[in-house]
């Protein structure tokens, strides 16, 4: 048995990319629209931005083709990403990049011109503008770290060159990456990375578990040579730039770009491995307890406390849930949801090719598309939540902010998803009745919310700033070494309690988010300000939730420490985050009361 390709899946599982275009025709017509918009600005104020009137006036025009470009952009890469094995669509997505990187390079001077521009010009003309003023203070803030105008524009000319590390290890993973089929007692299991990850990582099953893993490290395995050479690559390639930038380490230019200082990063990181480890621990030899294991494996790790009660729920009573746990944050949020579902945003089905896990574009001034894969579990209602999070918080930002300020810093960028998935739970938690159920909720939110960002991205961040340390002192990475470091990654958070069998040090392999900077040390960021503000919303009502949407509304026009402020969240201390612990550690604890009087096991 194989997973179906894509045109045998039922469209009602599929998104509805005709909400950007109708037909191809549309798009081709946008394409020719888009470079006529950059001809324009090349021949209208190249040479000239060295006067406020000027500089507002082009900002005005380069924000619409920004905005139509990346709804070209979106189109290509959203058909790619639900089927890699389509070559219509990768040609599509290649010559959209190919052009968008052509056009970048010819627009390159309008930043580099404003850079050059004496300060007494750009500040007039943030005075002028309606729509960039956010910008044009980046530029002001960024102007030391620019390079020559000329040697921008080489760098967006070779931006598909410079990204490709990235496209290989996703074809790589995606569209080469074969895992055939594994056996157990006879019976064939059909393999491949997202059955892998959202089927056979939960299967209660061992031997069937166990199987799975062996033979998807051993996949794996076969291209670590590959995927460790690509990766190297990248951050070479990060390591020059940074140093021509001026900044001291690839750590110092992201974290510029974020507007978080070291502590604030290294305090996500030192603070969970040493606090939270225990809980989790804890955790995992209770669920080893309860299943009986001979001992607790990596591969074990995910396998849900009690795999006898996992309710199983369609697609439209996925909307039920999600609406209902969603509607304490307004109407306005409720109507989001509806529309979600009536309008097809999501991309439920399961098909060869399509990328892994869950994620959320959002296309200013459209609507969002959210790609998961329906395994009809209620860990997937919680990844519907989670991704509606980021298309609300897009929502807001874009009705509020320009297309320049509707990004936040990439610190705070999980927060609001990652509270969708605290009020899903504080909802079946009020609705729900006997301890059984109580404790299902309370090991989902452990288990998934908390264990996936606070545990699965906190360890890949550890292992990422260690690599990183290795580059930024000259050195390179390759299959070895990165094996090892996160081994001794696993080893430190996990101690004796989980056996690291052959393959888990291989789990550097299966992220894609190494490749976006410092990314996955922001989920337990972004989830430490989710908890402190899904606290506030059952402890106050109404005004937490009101200070949530001024926070949303502001898209990128505060740094993390402003916007958390908007919450009502004071983000410059530790307290945040050891709140967010001491709500893990007490779920844990909870369930460990329950499991002893409803099954009689304990861990004492």
């Amino acid at each position: 048995m194989e997973l179906p390709a894509r045109n045998a899946v039922p469209v009602f599982e599929t998104w509805d990319l005709t909400l950007l275009y109708r037909e191809e025709a549309e798009f081709y017509a946008d394409v020719e629209k888009v470079k006529k918009l950059a001809e324009n600005i090349v021949s209208d104020f190249k040479g000239k931005l060295n006067e406020p009137d000027l500089i507002a006036e082009c900002l005005d025009e380069y924000e619409q083709y920004c905005v139509l470009l990346q709804q070209l952009t979106a189109y290509a890469e959203l058909a790619l990403s639900v089927d890699y094995t389509d070559p219509e669509h990768q040609d599509r997505n290649g010559k959209m990049t190919a052009l968008r990187a052509e056009l970048q390079s010819k627009l390159s001077f309008i930043e580099s011109e404003i850079a050059a521009a004496d300060d007494i010009v750009i500040n007039a003309a943030i005075e002028k503008v309606d729509c960039s003023r956010h910008y044009l203070v980046e530029i002001l803030r960024s102007k030391p770290h620019r390079l020559h105008t000329e040697a921008e524009k080489v760098l967006a000319a070779f931006s598909p060159v410079l990204a490709a590390p990235y496209e290989i290890y996703q074809t790589s993973k995606l569209a080469d990456m074969d895992f055939g089929s594994f056996a157990v007692n006879g019976r064939e299991y059909p393999l491949g990375y997202s059955l892998f990850e959202d089927d056979y990582e939960f299967e209660a099953e061992t031997a069937v578990r166990r199987a799975a893993f062996r033979t998807f490290s051993d996949k794996l395995r076969q291209y670590e040579n590959t995927t460790a050479a690509c990766y190297n690559a990248f951050l070479t390639r990060c390591r020059i730039e940074a140093h021509q930038r001026g900044f001291g380490s690839i750590t110092e230019a992201d974290l510029f770009r974020q507007h978080v200082s070291q502590e604030m990063y290294d305090r996500q990181i030192d603070l969970i491995t040493r606090l939270l480890a225990p809980s989790m621990r804890k955790y995992t030899r209770l669920s080893a307890k309860m299943h009986g294991l001979d001992r607790m494996t990596f591969a074990d790790l995910k396998l849900p406390l009690d795999s006898d009660y996992d309710p199983r729920v369609t697609i439209e009573e996925s909307r039920e849930y999600v609406r209902n746990a969603l509607s304490v944050l307004g109407e306005d949020y409720v109507r989001m949801v509806d529309e979600a579902y009536d309008q097809r945003w999501f991309d439920f089905a399961k098909n060869k090719g399509k990328d892994t896990g869950g994620n959320c574009e959002s296309v200013y001034g459209k609507n969002s598309f959210i790609l998961l894969t329906w395994n009809s579990r209620m860990a997937d209602v919680f990844t519907i939540a989670h991704e509606l999070g980021h298309a609300a918080h897009d929502r807001f930002s874009s009705a509020a902010q320009s297309f320049y300020d509707r990004e936040c810093s990439l610190y705070l960028v999980e927060a609001p998803s990652t509270l969708n998935e605290l009020l899903l739970g504080q909802y079946l938690l009020e609705t729900g009745g006997d301890k059984r159920f109580r404790r299902w909720v309370l090991s989902a939110l452990v288990g998934n919310t908390y264990y996936h960002n606070f545990v699965t991205h906190l360890l890949e961040a550890w292992y990422q700033r260690e690599v990183l340390r290795i580059i930024d002192a000259g050195g390179s990475v390759n299959a070895n070494i990165l094996n090892r470091i996160f081994k001794k990654n696993l080893k430190t958070f996990w101690g004796d309690t989980v056996e690291l069998t052959e393959g888990c040090e291989l789990t550097w392999m299966r992220q894609m988010h190494y490749y976006v900077g410092l990314y996955p040390y922001t989920y337990s960021a972004g989830l430490t300000l989710a908890t402190q503000i899904a606290l506030d919303i059952r402890r106050e009502g109404t005004p937490a939730v009101e200070r949530l949407k001024r926070m949303l509304s502001a898209g990128g026009t505060l740094d993390p420490v402003g916007l958390a402020d908007l919450a009502g969240v004071n983000i410059t201390s530790d307290q945040p985050l050891r709140n967010a612990i001491s709500y893990v550690s007490d779920m844990v604890d909870e369930i460990c009361v329950l499991t002893k009087e409803l099954d009689g096991i304990s861990i004492d």
